[in-house]
Parts: C-alpha cells; structure tokens; sequence
C-alpha cells in the first residue's frame, strides 16, 4: 500500500498486488466502494495480472475534498498514478461510477488503455439514475450507517441474492453501521453529486480498445437497455449477461465475473 501526493495537497491512496512480469490492471471502484471492496478478489487476480487498487478523492483511505467537483478529476488522479507505476499501457476494469471515470479516461487518453471492461457502468444519467442518486445523498443525510443501507442497498443486490443471502447482508448492515461515520456520508455525498450531466453516448465511437461490457439481468440501476447503447457504440466491444444478478453482480456471481475478466484480458493481450 502507498500514497499518491497530488500537487493540490490531496493524497490518493493504491495498492498493488502480483509480479511486476504480469499485465497491469487498474480496477476503479463503484461510488461506494474502496480497495477494501477487493479483499476477497486480490489472490485470484493477482495469479494472473499485476492488480492495482486505487481509492477515489472521498474514498477508503484517499484525502477528502472540502468542496464540490465534476467527475472529470479522478482522470488527471488515475493517469498521474500510472505515471508514478511507469505503466505506459494499461487494462482497466470500471464498475459502475468507476466504469464512467474509465470511459471519460479512454475518450481523454486512448494510447493509454490496453484493454477496457466496463461492469454494470452506464453512459449517461438518466432521470432514473438522476433520482436514485438523489435518494442515496438524503439517506446519507441520516449519517446513521444501518438506515443507509435500508435505504440505498436493496436496488444494489438483486432480489435473487436478497431471497438467498439475508443472513450475509444484516451481517454487511452492521458493518455499515460501524464503519461508517460522517466523514464517509459527507464523501459520498460529493461523489454522488460529481457526474449530474454526465452523458457520453455520442462520443463512445472514440473509444477503440477491445472493450468487455458486464451487465447484469436484474440490474435495475444500470439496466440492459442502457448498456447495450455502449455495445452499439463501441466498435471493439463484446457484451456478457451475468444471469440472477443484480448492479453489484461482481459479489453476487464472483466467480462469472473473475472468469470473464481474466478470459477477456488474457486473450487480448
């Protein structure tokens, strides 16, 4: 684990994992995640790939923001990271808030990606979206970590995982409750409130690398329909259903999800 000092005064915190022979991969987080989110992920990536975990300005263990900012940031954060790992070419693996940070970095710097996957990632907000995220930033409010995730957690699993890990997700639920405090709820917050307008469906034909789209079938946050726009647009894409699953399918069907990345990147490679 290390530290990243950006000019701004901001620390971004990574990790890295595996022989430094291997093919670098970078995953970017979803909204509410930290390298903390892979624990379960780091042995079977790191048998292949040199893994590198990073955490978003308001994530995990990165500086926290004193003010509002555009989604935008994180590309100068992640490209000044790899530049700090001499990597001159890298496979990025986005979920979600974390998959659009990857597509405005592939439309800002494509000489610098190998390979793209994209999980359960939009690209655009729509009204929908635009609302949910207006929901999760007033449960947030609540700073209590057990009502938040009441609140804001079920349109993440789908309700096969729900029906069949009740146990597991109270369990998650009291961790909620213990792990997170205002400092968190205020980051999230921020992040939330970072990509109001984002909207790069009319440029995805820029984006060229061999690009996996992961949907899931019961994802109501980022649905199929939104993520077969991403297949339309980019030519070089291949689009894989993850089947009783829903936007946090990387936890609910780990090993699809792990299987499908490692095919993917290693045959492109």
């Amino acid at each position: 684990m290390a530290i990243l000092e950006i000019a701004d005064g901001n620390n971004i915190f990574y990790e890295v994992f595996g022989d430094e022979s291997k093919p670098p991969v970078l995953v970017l987080n979803g909204i509410m995640m930290s390298t903390a989110s892979w624990k379960g992920f780091v042995d079977e990536f790191a048998r292949h790939f040199r893994l590198i975990l990073m955490d978003f300005r308001d994530q995990g263990q990165s500086s926290r923001e004193k003010q509002q900012y555009n989604i935008s940031i994180h590309v100068s954060d992640v490209k000044l990271l790899l530049s700090r790992l001499s990597i001159s070419k890298i496979n990025i693996i986005g979920l979600s808030y974390g998959g659009q940070v990857a597509q405005l970095l592939a439309l800002d710097s494509p000489g610098l990606i190998k390979t793209l996957v994209l999980a359960n990632t939009p690209a655009r907000i729509t009204p929908y979206l635009s609302e949910l995220g207006e929901a999760w930033k007033e449960a947030a409010k609540l700073e209590d970590g057990e009502k938040f995730f009441s609140l804001a957690i079920p349109f993440i699993y789908s309700d096969y995982f729900y029906n069949r890990n009740l146990k597991w997700l109270k369990a998650r639920q009291k961790l909620f409750h213990d792990l997170l405090n205002r400092e968190w709820f205020e980051g999230f917050s921020r992040l939330a409130s970072s990509n109001p307008d984002f909207d790069v469906v009319d440029e995805l034909s820029r984006i060229t690398c061999p690009t996996l789209l992961i949907c899931a079938d019961r994802d109501i946050i980022t649905p199929l329909e939104e993520m077969k726009i991403l297949h339309e647009k980019i030519a070089k894409s291949e689009m894989l259903i993850i089947h009783d699953a829903g936007h946090g399918a990387f936890l609910e069907k780990p090993a699809e999800f792990m299987t499908a990345i490692f095919g993917f990147i290693l045959k492109n490679h």
